[in-house]
């Protein structure tokens, strides 16, 4: 899989001396700076420190079978058109290497609900599924679900590292629906029914 994170840093100078730092114990295999300058730091075929804890389906130790994207961002700011032009370009090559599909292209917040949640509202997933370089749902909106079924639904897309309903929505909106707010709505439920139904990390449709 990949997992997409921003540097939270001012400068992607400032960012190489974090991650090729050993003392910082941090690293990724790509760092994309604004311009749209690649600099791959770590071998795709090697491991790199770049996800923590967390889980993805039933990977727990996503630093193993995952390649870290590191994005010059503050987390603030939209995310700079040579940036994002660059990123494709990656990401393209990148699946075909490894045979990686949309669905398994995924935010640092994705997989570590709570802890982390670059790369944030202003990263433009809708342009990476355009391209046929990431997923976005097509909800059909009907009723709403009960805590234990959103849960089990998001659970069979992939976020399992918390049982929390309530985390678990935050999550799903940080990627899905960024600017909306208040209690889960049955917008939210077709969101994960849609992506729970098409892109199951186990490759079977939901009974729920």
């Amino acid at each position: 899989m990949v997992v997409i994170h921003y540097t939270a840093m001012q400068t992607a100078a400032a960012a190489v001396d974090t991650l090729c730092n050993p003392e910082t114990q941090v690293s990724a295999h790509y760092l994309i700076a604004e311009d749209g300058q690649v600099m791959a730091l770590v071998p795709e075929d090697q491991r790199a420190w770049h996800a923590g804890a967390g889980a993805w389906g039933d990977v727990t130790d996503v630093n193993s079978r995952a390649i870290g994207i590191e994005l010059a961002n503050t987390g603030l700011a939209p995310f700079a058109a040579p940036l994002m032009d660059a990123l494709t370009d990656l990401l393209r090559g990148i699946m075909r290497r490894w045979a990686i599909p949309p669905e398994r292209v995924i935010g640092h917040s994705d997989m570590a609900p709570g802890r982390k949640i670059d790369p944030g509202p202003r990263f433009d997933w809708q342009r990476l599924a355009r391209e046929g370089l990431a997923i976005w749902p097509q909800p059909v909106p009907d009723s709403d679900l009960d805590d234990a079924g959103f849960v089990a639904l998001m659970h069979r897309f992939g976020v399992t590292a918390t049982d929390d309903p309530d985390l678990l929505l935050r999550t799903l909106r940080l990627r899905f629906r960024p600017r909306h707010e208040g209690p889960r709505d049955p917008v939210d439920a077709a969101i994960i029914r849609d992506l729970a139904t098409r892109f199951p990390v186990d490759g079977r449709a939901p009974s729920a």
